[in-house]
């Protein structure tokens, strides 16, 4: 990773992808709007079967369901939730892998994708209750696997809170992916400890002025200008580790730039509020794995050992090397964790 000066990396920090103080999000938005006139995304959106979950609060949420080729109705749903500024589309690797396995469905959480948006005041509570509706209208029975990334995991962790009477009878394993079950406000995002305070506590303030669109919308889009390569080294520095993949950083430049700058700015309070610790019981009674790469800035390593540590049937892997975009940069071994999960599951 490039040693950037203290100040270039703090303003880099605000530009971070994914979990506590990705404001920033918003402002590679805007910084790679342009970037790539023309190309599409990498992700795949023409296979599986599209449908549209309504919530209790309206939302309409896009779904996709992969259905194995023979189909067998002993086989499991897997349900994929992804994380901060993403969409359905950046588990590539994940649906051509385990679609022989299970039948798959992912999901774009409110605001994102093709979801339609909410009221404002989005809670981490308010996501796991879109899961569950999700839930309940694709996977009505039989065994279920849900699998969460970053804000995904949060989701799993908040039906976990509110429904846990349904985690063992019918979900049967969970995945937790780079993510964390509270204190991402800590996070120091590999600053030192005074900028990565000042960037938590600049969050929400650069939040709400890059959805006004007013002067500091217009800085970044001046800075957009000056360097039209400032998203891919944002998203390359915070997403990924020692091995970004060329493809998935384009792909989580382009899933972050068709993120509406509103729904960043309205999610960043819910992700530094968030806290499912003392939920964590309720995944006690699932096959239960948690993943994170060592080299994750977003949420670190020991976020990952404090949901283990409270959940000690739990299986952790952490991988040497590998940033918060785990699912790109180390497919074949989070599908093989994924498959021996799902398998764990069902036996």
């Amino acid at each position: 990773m490039v040693a950037w000066p203290a100040t270039a990396k703090g303003l880099a920090a605000l530009g971070a992808l994914a979990a506590g103080v990705a404001v920033g999000a918003a402002a590679e938005r805007l910084a790679t709007r342009n970037l790539r006139r023309g190309e599409g995304p990498v992700a795949r959106r023409d296979a599986g079967v599209r449908s549209v979950v309504t919530t209790d609060d309206g939302v309409e949420l896009a779904v996709v369901i992969d259905d194995p080729p023979e189909h067998d109705d002993d086989l499991p749903t897997v349900i994929f939730t992804h994380g901060y500024a993403l969409s359905l589309d950046s588990w590539p690797d994940q649906r051509g892998s385990l679609g022989r396995h299970a039948r798959l469905v992912l999901w774009d959480q409110r605001g994102h994708g093709r979801s339609t948006k909410g009221p404002a005041g989005t809670s981490i509570d308010r996501l796991g209750r879109d899961l569950g509706c999700v839930l309940d209208a694709v996977a009505p029975s039989g065994p279920v696997v849900l699998v969460g990334h970053s804000m995904g995991g949060m989701t799993v962790m908040a039906l976990a809170d509110q429904r846990p009477e349904i985690f063992g009878p019918r979900v049967r394993g969970v995945a937790l992916l780079a993510t964390s079950a509270g204190g991402i406000a800590d996070v120091d995002l590999g600053l030192p400890q005074p900028v990565a305070r000042l960037a938590h506590r600049m969050a929400p303030a650069i939040g709400a002025a890059l959805e006004s669109e007013g002067p500091v919308s217009a800085l970044v889009e001046r800075a957009r200008r000056a360097s039209n390569d400032l998203g891919l080294l944002i998203t390359r520095a915070y997403a990924f580790g020692s091995t970004p993949p060329t493809d998935g950083t384009r792909l989580v430049s382009d899933l972050i730039a068709g993120t509406p700058v509103d729904v960043l700015a309205d999610l960043l309070p819910a992700l530094q509020a968030h806290d499912k610790r003392e939920a964590l019981q309720a995944l006690g009674s699932v096959e239960l794995l948690v993943m994170v790469g060592d080299a994750d800035l977003l949420t670190p390593p020991g976020h990952s050992i404090e949901i283990v540590r409270r959940t000690p049937t739990a299986e952790l892997v952490i991988l040497p090397g590998v940033g918060h975009m785990l699912t790109l940069e180390a497919p074949e071994q989070v599908n093989r964790h994924l498959l021996r999960l799902i398998e764990r599951s069902t036996s």
